[in-house]
């Protein structure tokens, strides 16, 4: 969850120039009065102003754009995943009781250089569930740490979009195990978890002069060993000892915005998760061996949103991100609210 605009991390005198723009026309209309003779004479990227549209970015959709040297992004959602429904094991339907997952995620990113980025990605939650009691209270999650390479720059009528190579490092700082009589506990992973991802997006202009713009993304996930002590997230319980061995996880996202205006977008995200089988394998203190198979899970799911902003550097997106039950994978809705800030 998780953007910033390319138009958003231009630099200071390139955002100044194309504020020239202020009349949300293209710039060779409002140079001159013969705006389509004018219009072939202008660099293709003044007669396509990429300012004529702001954006926060869509829901889910990392951003390939690297913020210039020196300035940042700082982004924040809050979300509450609602799991109320069912799932399919071996082509039957297998109900769940209702459960809340009330969460932050906040992407702190800082341009090292103009095709380099650092950051930083910490979670913090508090879950409910029908029949069991609360969290103990607020607690933090796994933090994530990003390096992102860009490779190639967008310009207007070419059909190179921007595509930038990243990873993702989350380190296991949310409690996973040894939950005791409260499972609502558990907020992390208890892994290292390595995702490499490939990041692109293009723009492109509709004969009414607004602009579409699209992402594609992949990754695919992969995880080390997980020592495991009494009631976990893996599906223990007290007496436990034993070690989980999480799955890989694959994920594409294909993201769509449409400039209504230039400060009003909207946006959706479609989106195709395949985890691995995740295997537990240990046992309790009486002896006896245990050995739990998540086994594979998949599932498609959408996140339609709408997007404003007061300012080429500040928006607010509200969205909903919907997955129905899928291979051992329940109904999930969603809601979620962002704040994009870049400096």
């Amino acid at each position: 969850m998780k953007a910033v605009a390319h138009s958003k991390v231009l630099s200071l005198a390139r955002t100044l120039c194309l504020a020239l723009a202020t009349s949300g026309l293209p710039l060779a209309a409002a140079a001159a009065p013969n705006a389509v003779q004018l219009k072939h004479t202008l660099p293709c990227d003044q007669s396509h102003p990429v300012n004529d549209a702001w954006w926060t970015g869509p829901m889910l959709a990392n951003t390939p754009a690297t913020a210039p040297r020196g300035h940042f992004l700082a982004e924040t959602y809050l979300y509450d995943v609602t799991t109320q429904g069912a799932y399919t094991v071996s082509g039957k339907r297998q109900s769940v009781p209702h459960a809340n997952s009330y969460g932050s995620l906040t992407y702190l990113i800082y341009g090292l250089s103009d095709k380099t980025a650092f950051g930083l990605l910490p979670t913090a939650g508090y879950n409910t569930a029908a029949g069991e009691p609360s969290s103990a209270g607020p607690g933090i999650g796994d933090l994530t740490i990003l390096l992102q390479r860009r490779i190639t720059t967008f310009e207007a009528c070419r059909p190179i979009p921007i595509v930038s190579v990243a990873v993702e490092q989350t380190l296991p700082t949310g409690q996973y195990d040894c939950l005791g009589p409260r499972p609502t506990n558990g907020l992390g992973a208890g892994a290292y978890t390595t995702n490499p991802e490939f990041l692109s997006q293009m723009y492109f202009w509709l004969p009414n002069r607004r602009i579409v713009r699209t992402r594609l993304d992949l990754s695919d996930a992969f995880s080390h060993s997980v020592a495991v002590r009494d009631a976990s997230v893996y599906g223990t319980s007290t007496g436990f000892r034993g070690t989980a061995h999480p799955g890989s996880s694959f994920y594409l996202d294909n993201s769509w915005e449409y400039s209504l205006t230039r400060s009003w977008v909207l946006a959706t995200n479609i989106t195709y998760r395949n985890n691995g089988n995740t295997r537990v394998t240990g046992s309790y203190a009486q002896g006896s061996p245990v050995t739990l198979n998540s086994g594979r899970s998949d599932a498609w799911g959408v996140a339609p949103a709408i997007e404003y902003n007061w300012k080429p550097w500040i928006g607010v997106l509200v969205g909903v991100r919907l997955f129905p039950a899928g291979r051992n994978t329940s109904d999930t809705i969603t809601p979620a609210i962002a704040v994009n800030i870049v400096h």
